[in-house]
C-alpha cells in the first residue's frame, strides 16, 4: 500500500501567486532576459541606514544570541504600542502586542486564534492572495463579497448585512487595500465598525499600508473611530512596507489580552521568538522618526500617478486612480478575446503568461485576488522601469 504524501489540508493550498510571478520573472532575468516585474509588493528602496546599523550592533551583543520571550522583546512590544498611539491614535499596552515573523505570519496567527472549524469569515474581494488560504488553514470558511469599480472596490454595510449568518465570526477589513489601492473614508470605516459591534462580529484589520495614502485620502484605524470595537478587534501590522523591510520579517498583532495570550501560546510552539536581530532593527524603525517614510511615500505617489495615466492610455485597459498602498488595479477585460500577436487570451491568467513570454513584463492576474479580468501592477519600482514596462504592454496591445 502506497503511503499518503502531503496531508489533504496542505495539499489543497495554492502557491502564493504574487511570489510565483516574481519568481518566474527573476528566473527569466537570471537567463539574461530583460524582464520588468510588476509582481511583488516590495519597496525598491534600501532599508534606512539607522535601522541597518541597529541590526549590526545587535549582532555583536551576546544577549541577542539567545532565546528571548516568545511574544517579542519587551522593549519592542512597548515601542509598538507607543508607535500605534502616535500613528493611529489607538491606545494599547505592551501586553496586548505579539511580535510575529512578518505581517503574513500575523495574519495566519490571527485567524488561527479566532476561528473554530466552520466559522465564517467575511472576505471582501478583490483580496490579497494569502487571506483565503490562511482562513481555510485555520478551519474557517471564507465568504467572499464581490466589490466593483463603481464603489472603488469597497464593501458596503448592506453587503455585510446580507452575508451575515449565525456562523459569521470575523470580518477581514483592509484599508489601504491590497490589491485595489482603495482607502475607506473615516465615515465608511466608522459605519462598518459600528455594524460589527452591533452584530457581535470580530474584525481583523490589516493596517500594513497605513502610511501609504495619496491625495485627499487618509488612513484611519477602526478601533480609534469606533472605540467600542476594541474588545473584538485584532490589528495586524508590520515594518515591511513602511520601512522597506520586507526581508527582515517582523510583524505584529494587537488585540484584547485574553486573545493575545492564546496567540502567544500558539506562537510559543510554532516559532518561539522572532529573530532577535530583526527585532532590534524593528525597534530602531518604529522608534525613529518618519522622514524616510515620507520620502518613500512621495516617490510612490508620483509613480502611482504616472502608472495610472499610462495604463489608461492603453487601448483596452482602464484603471481607477490609486488611493493608497503601491498598486494599480487595472481592468484588462478589453484585451481578452482579441487576437494579439497570434494568441487570443480568454482569461487574465492566460494574458499574463502571454505578455510575460512575448513582452517580457510580469504582473499578477486578477484570478489570484478573486477578481478575474483585472491585474495588479506594483509601482514600488523605478520611474524608468514603470514607463518601459507599460510601454511594452501598450505595444503588445496595439497589435
Amino acid at each position: 500500500m502506497t503511503p499518503r504524501r502531503a496531508s489533504a489540508r496542505l495539499a489543497s493550498i495554492n502557491e502564493s501567486a504574487t511570489l510565483a510571478v516574481d519568481a518566474k520573472a527573476k528566473a527569466l532575468q537570471a537567463k539574461g532576459e530583460n524582464v520588468i516585474g510588476f509582481g511583488a509588493g516590495e519597496p525598491d528602496f534600501p532599508t534606512p541606514a539607522h535601522i541597518v546599523e541597529a541590526a549590526v550592533k545587535a549582532c555583536q551583543d551576546v544577549k541577542n544570541h539567545r532565546y528571548t520571550p516568545a511574544a517579542g522583546l519587551p522593549a519592542l512590544r512597548e515601542a509598538i504600542a507607543v508607535k500605534t498611539l502616535r500613528d493611529s491614535g489607538f491606545s494599547a499596552t505592551a501586553s496586548q502586542v505579539l511580535v510575529t515573523c512578518g505581517g503574513k505570519h500575523a495574519v495566519f496567527t490571527a485567524f488561527a486564534t479566532l476561528c473554530d472549524p466552520g466559522d465564517e469569515v467575511l472576505l471582501p474581494a478583490p483580496y490579497w492572495t494569502t487571506y483565503p488560504e490562511a482562513i481555510t488553514l485555520a478551519g474557517g470558511v471564507p465568504v467572499v463579497l464581490d466589490t466593483t469599480e463603481e464603489t472603488n472596490f469597497k464593501v458596503t454595510v448592506e453587503q455585510l448585512e446580507a452575508a451575515l449568518t449565525t456562523r459569521t465570526k470575523v470580518l477581514l477589513f483592509v484599508s489601504p487595500d491590497n490589491p485595489s489601492g482603495a482607502v475607506y473614508t473615516p465615515d465608511e470605516v466608522e459605519a462598518i465598525g459600528r455594524w460589527a459591534v452591533e452584530k457581535g462580529v470580530w474584525v481583523i484589520t490589516d493596517e500594513i499600508y497605513e502610511h501609504l495614502t495619496y491625495g485627499p485620502h487618509t488612513f484611519v484605524s477602526m478601533p480609534t473611530v469606533v472605540p467600542d470595537i476594541a474588545d473584538q478587534c485584532i490589528i495586524v501590522n508590520g515594518v515591511a512596507k513602511t520601512y522597506a523591510m520586507t526581508g527582515w520579517r517582523v510583524g505584529w498583532m494587537i488585540g484584547p489580552n485574553d486573545v493575545m495570550k492564546a496567540a502567544t501560546n500558539f506562537q510559543s510552539h510554532a516559532t518561539s521568538n522572532v529573530s532577535n536581530i530583526a527585532q532590534q532593527a524593528a525597534l530602531a524603525a518604529v522608534s525613529g522618526d518618519l522622514s524616510a517614510v515620507h520620502m518613500m511615500r512621495e516617490a510612490f505617489e508620483r509613480r502611482g500617478q504616472a502608472m495610472y495615466t499610462q495604463l489608461n492610455d492603453i487601448d483596452g485597459v482602464t484603471c481607477i486612480e490609486p488611493q493608497g498602498a503601491f498598486y494599480c488595479f487595472a481592468n484588462m477585460k478589453g484585451l481578452l478575446g482579441r487576437p494579439l500577436h497570434g494568441h487570443t487570451s480568454h482569461t487574465t491568467l492566460e494574458l499574463a503568461d502571454t505578455i510575460l513570454g512575448q513582452a517580457k513584463v510580469a504582473f499578477v492576474p486578477g484570478e489570484a485576488f478573486g477578481a478575474p479580468g483585472y491585474a495588479r501592477f506594483s509601482f514600488a519600482m523605478g520611474d524608468a522601469d514603470i514607463a518601459e514596462g507599460i510601454r511594452r504592454i501598450a505595444e503588445f496591445a496595439s497589435a
